[in-house]
């Protein structure tokens, strides 16, 4: 049943299931949902965001767990970093629970949750990459009980967005029971913020490596060249194992991919500019975090 409440002008409704959450949207085209609200909250904060009205996601116990599905984890949009964060989560997609640990101090963890950080999509988004790299599907929930599925990385890229009165309701993972890793380098951004991350997957199975880097560009990036080429340096019917030379080279390549040289001048025209040097330190941490967790993933 939803509940509804004002406080100082603003409606505050908070539905018990998806469907009900939905039909709230859809009749207060400017109501803005909210789930942890440690991303809404800030821009409330800073004077970024005033909304006239809310509707509270937090009651709707459908959305907080997850379940199987034909060889997925069909995980609510209402986990919890935290929650993501603990051992039997871990066993089942152990890149996307080492990104939930990374996500912050306790109270962001605590708080924070899956589909808050995609909506968002903030470049340093710590699930981003890790999504991307699993090539995660977003079941999204729509007015009159329709549901559709888009690949996540159409929405981050602006592709597919969500429509008015639609919600993330789910997102679909494979359960590779593979190697994937997780890494992340922090600055001074903030408590936790990533500078640069990688995320690594392989998949055996298909003999493909995954590979994507956040933090770097407004979405995540696929180095779809250099996920091939190392794919084909690695026996995948031995011990999967690579030089500590073609690891380097792999971070090398992903890190070029992600952060190229300048474009060169037209011909007869000035040299090319050097790489800034902020960019060039970008371009080596990119490059050590895509070496370690490959190193990690093969190990």
């Amino acid at each position: 049943m939803t509940t509804h409440a004002t406080h100082a002008a603003q409606s505050v409704t908070l539905p018990a299931s998806l469907d009900e959450a939905v039909a709230a949207l859809a009749a207060m085209p400017a109501a803005v949902p909210v789930a942890g609200g440690t991303d809404l909250m800030a821009a409330v904060n800073d004077g970024l965001l005033r909304p006239a009205a809310l509707v509270g996601l937090g009651r709707i116990s459908e959305i907080r767990g997850w379940q199987y599905q034909d060889g997925h984890a069909l995980l609510g949009a209402g986990l919890t970093h935290a929650r993501m964060g603990r051992p039997d989560f871990a066993a089942l997609i152990p890149a996307l629970a080492a990104a939930a640990r990374a996500a912050g101090p306790p109270q962001i963890r605590n708080a924070g949750t899956l589909g808050g950080n995609i909506v968002t999509a903030a470049a340093t988004g710590d699930a981003l990459p890790v999504l991307a790299a699993l090539e995660a599907t977003l079941i999204i929930a729509g007015p009159h009980g329709t549901r559709r599925e888009t690949p996540v990385g159409h929405l981050l890229a602006g592709v597919d967005m969500l429509r008015p009165g639609e919600l993330i309701g789910f997102v679909r993972v494979p359960l590779l029971h593979a190697p994937q890793t997780f890494l992340k380098a922090t600055g001074r951004t903030g408590p936790g913020r990533a500078t640069a991350s990688v995320a690594v997957v392989m998949e055996p199975a298909r003999r493909t490596v995954r590979c994507a880097v956040g933090a770097v560009a407004p979405m995540p990036l696929r180095p779809l060249e250099a996920e091939r080429w190392v794919a084909g340096l690695i026996d995948w019917d031995g011990d999967r194992s690579l030089a500590p030379e073609a690891c380097a080279a792999f971070g090398e390549y992903v890190a070029a991919a992600c952060i190229p040289d300048p474009e060169p001048a037209p011909e007869g025209g000035a040299p090319a500019p050097a790489l800034p040097p902020a960019a060039l330190h970008l371009r080596r941490t990119v490059a050590v975090l895509a070496r370690r967790a490959l190193g990690r993933a093969l190990s």
